[in-house]
């Protein structure tokens, strides 16, 4: 594998084109993964502790995409049930044990087909991993399947030949995330290398998981591949997210923890994942807002009038450049 260069989101600077547009809002940040089309290319992470149904809901009504999580595995068949009966897509996360075969099996019995199913596991380059993209796309093919996490191109390579309609690129760069401590493994650190790596070995979607701390990073993650960026801190802390307000010293937080946490896992073990409180950023509808305006600015940069026009700018590195030029 070539790893001459590696770099991550804060050693990146993407270098302006002339503006076409008069107005940044000419700009269209809308992108289509799958059958669908979506506001920005922008999704919450699928944790405990980002979504749960209702903000599910408010998302796919007002023209987001989501990922629920698949930490309530028993509600998710009247999840996929509810979505459709609202005239909603249904977007649902599965893992790789036996009762997730039993539960495609009842999806299919039930004639329910999920638009999106995401198999969200950890290390996703795995023989288990590859025959549930297999068991999906025989008994529910019309179900666009997400796969992941992956962190290689030859990774990407295999589920996608496996019949996955979409990859998902990050191993451990999350904020909530150790794994590079606990393991030594992972991309924490080099996301955006990784990114761009295996998007160039993709012939399908990749979605982007992690690392993402600016409105910023979306862009770069566009530049360098990424079909979608999945962010899980950014989006955590909002008065819809899951959770208790805590207020310390005068300021408002929210807890969030990683989907290998012993928060989440209920027990201290194989734990990849922590817990930290993140600043309460208050609606998320503002966030959402925000980073389309964001991205319409970036578009405007890259002398673009749409999203796959920052796929061609050029780009310099320049190790640190945020945190040795900027206030923040």
């Amino acid at each position: 594998m070539e790893f001459t260069t590696v770099f991550d989101y804060e050693d990146i600077q993407l270098i302006p084109n002339k503006c076409i547009i008069n107005s940044r809002s000419e700009a269209d940040t809308s992108v289509k993964l799958g059958n669908h089309t979506f506001k920005i290319p922008v999704v919450p992470a699928n944790m405990q502790t980002v979504i749960d149904d209702a903000l599910a809901m408010k998302l796919a009504k007002s023209g987001y995409f989501y990922v629920m999580h698949r930490f309530n595995p028993e509600t998710r068949l009247d999840f996929v049930r509810t979505f459709h009966e609202e005239g909603q897509i249904a977007s649902i996360s599965v893992g790789v044990k036996q009762e997730e075969y039993d539960f495609i099996d009842q999806l299919k019995a039930a004639d329910l087909v999920p638009e999106y199913i995401t198999i969200d596991i950890a290390h996703g380059h795995s023989d288990s991993v590859i025959e549930m993209i297999k068991y999906i796309k025989k008994n529910l093919p019309e179900s666009f399947v997400i796969a992941g996490n992956v962190a290689t191109p030859e990774a990407v390579r295999d589920l996608e030949n496996a019949g996955a309609d979409a990859t998902k690129v990050g191993v451990g760069p999350g904020k909530a995330c150790i794994t590079k401590l606990k393991t030594g493994f992972g991309t924490g650190g080099w996301q955006l290398a990784a990114l761009r790596l295996c998007a160039k070995a993709a012939k399908k979607p990749i979605i982007a998981d992690g690392g993402i701390r600016y409105n910023g990073d979306i862009a770069k993650s566009v530049r360098f591949g990424a079909t979608m960026v999945m962010i899980g801190s950014l989006f955590a802390g909002h008065a819809e997210t899951p959770g208790d307000i805590v207020e310390l010293d005068g300021a408002k937080y929210k807890t969030y923890f990683g989907s290998a946490s012993q928060y989440q896992k209920g027990e201290y073990k194989n734990v990849e994942g922590k817990k930290l409180l993140v600043p309460y950023r208050g609606l998320i509808q503002d966030t959402l807002n925000e980073m389309e305006q964001d991205l319409q600015s970036s578009i405007s940069y890259a002398g673009g009038r749409q999203l796959r026009d920052l796929r061609y700018v050029d780009y310099v590195i320049v190790k640190n450049s945020i945190v040795n030029g900027d206030s923040y």
